[in-house]
């Protein structure tokens, strides 16, 4: 790694150094990215547990003066390295997944299949363990007086690191990025799905006590049940709504005002990237049509900050390592999200 007495901001990024071609080592970093390499549950397309290298790859293309967070940067981020264990068994996790999802498919019962069952609660217990690990990796950073961010992977991997947050913050807000709502219980029988994230959050972290959805447009009545009936503890700001009020004159600031307007004080960010219009990252797992720019989500972060309100942790999800289409801009995209989210995490 390079001296930063020698680093030039100005210059190419060296692959030499860590993420964003920075000079910065875990120790003198304010701010340590989690990499979780993980898609078990995934139920379209894979590619998103090779999201963090490609996001790492990208990001050395990053330039780094960023005009809402003046060298935010020169706190420190650093990226652990990849686990390759953790990938490992989501590979190896992914191919039971598939076999039991092409059984339902074609109509069967999982239950009444023997070795499908025994799949099914070896990829369950798998989801335990990945929660179990995100939860004391992440846990050990915060305890080292650390901000912590978390590169996925599909969007099943932040729960542990959620769980992390609640003992150390005892009243949060999940402010979540998405095309989905993932509230629905142990979707397609994963415990872990990357569809039930918010569902478990609910469910395992009481000191969530707000979770603020933005962008939804593909969910089903269940999961609509669960927001209407949440008792104000779920709002969703549905993307039909939000362009509904833009054709009727809305501004986008003043949708933001609303989204900020719902919000505590102290704010966590779950960004899905298929959040986004599918033309900024067309090989997710599972993109729909709509959806914001990335500079509308820019501007809705810039306002949360302007607000005064804290963010105490994020995690970027569903960045897909581009097989379908091409080489299509997911990373490209996702790294410059992830430059972001890193400086509106440690700005002042």
């Amino acid at each position: 790694m390079s001296s930063k007495s020698n680093f030039d901001p100005n210059s190419v990024g060296l692959k030499s150094n860590n993420i964003f071609g920075l000079p910065f080592n875990e120790e003198d970093s304010q701010l340590v990215l989690l990499p979780v390499p993980w898609e078990v549950t995934v139920s379209y397309r894979l590619g998103t547990a090779r999201g963090p290298e490609k996001i790492f790859d990208a990001a050395m293309q990053v330039d780094l003066f960023d005009p809402d967070v003046k060298d935010g940067w020169k706190k420190g981020f650093y990226m652990l390295p990849i686990d390759k264990n953790i990938r490992s068994k989501s590979d190896y996790l992914r191919q039971c997944a598939e076999l039991i999802l092409s059984d339902m498919v074609d109509g069967g019962v999982i239950a009444e299949n023997a070795q499908l069952s025994e799949k099914l609660q070896e990829i369950n217990d798998g989801g335990e363990l990945l929660f179990n690990w995100v939860y004391e990796m992440t846990g050990n950073l915060l305890k080292e007086g650390k901000k912590v961010g978390l590169i996925g992977g599909d969007h099943s991997t932040p729960l542990g690191f959620i769980k992390a947050l609640s003992d150390v913050h005892d009243d949060f807000c999940i402010l979540q990025i998405d095309a989905h709502a993932d509230l629905r219980v142990a979707y397609e029988g994963f415990t872990y799905s990357h569809a039930s994230i918010m569902y478990n959050v609910l469910q395992r972290v009481p000191q969530v006590k707000k979770l603020v959805q933005v962008g939804i447009r593909d969910y089903c009545d269940e999961e609509l049940d669960m927001i209407t009936q949440s008792g104000g503890r779920i709002t969703a700001f549905f993307d039909k709504d939000i362009k509904e009020q833009q054709y009727e004159g809305a501004t986008w600031n003043d949708i933001c005002k609303q989204v900020i307007d719902t919000l505590p004080q102290k704010v966590y960010i779950s960004f899905d990237i298929d959040g986004l219009d599918p033309k900024l990252c067309p090989n997710t797992g599972t993109p729909v049509p709509g959806g914001f720019e990335m500079d509308q989500i820019f501007y809705l972060f810039k306002m949360l900050h302007t607000s005064g309100r804290q963010i105490i942790g994020f995690d970027l999800n569903e960045v897909s390592n581009g097989e379908h289409i091409g080489d299509g801009i997911d990373a490209i995209v996702g790294a410059r999200i992830l430059f972001k989210l890193c400086n509106f995490m440690v700005a002042d």
